[in-house]
């Protein structure tokens, strides 16, 4: 990976306040953590392939689904359309359940089971962290 790319990374983390990123372009990798908000550390690891969200149980509040990935969240598949679930709707395993832009590519998350939704744990447009929790639901 070009040192220039992770220039621009590292600029992007600052400006962004992001405590992490992680990218992957072909066979390459490269993640990069803040340990304090002044001085950034670069490590080029392997990147682990992530096939479905983390999920977090908790005893009372119900299940946790959590962001495979750090990078834009959007609620709707597009500007002025409906989300893609409301608080209190049935959902399936599987259903799509928002959008995540990393590096100009739309993820979708999809529900790892079926539940109803209790709480949406964050905004459209919001920049989120690996492992930030999105969604709460009921099992």
């Amino acid at each position: 990976m070009d040192i220039r790319k992770i220039k621009k990374l590292i600029d992007l983390m600052i400006e962004s306040d992001l405590q992490a990123i992680e990218v992957k372009e072909g066979d390459q990798s490269i993640a990069l953590t803040r340990r304090n908000p002044v001085v950034g550390s670069v490590a080029a690891i392997p990147a682990p392939v992530v096939t479905e969200a983390p999920v977090v149980k908790a005893a009372s509040r119900g299940a946790v689904e959590a962001s495979p990935m750090v990078g834009v969240f959007y609620a709707a598949p597009s500007p002025g359309e409906a989300p893609f679930v409301n608080v209190g709707q049935t959902i399936s395993a599987g259903e799509t359940l928002g959008i995540i832009e990393a590096m100009k590519i739309m993820n979708p998350i999809e529900a790892t089971q079926s539940g109803v939704i209790e709480e949406i744990l964050v905004k459209n447009g919001d920049i989120i962290q690996f492992g930030q929790p999105l969604f709460r639901y009921r099992a």
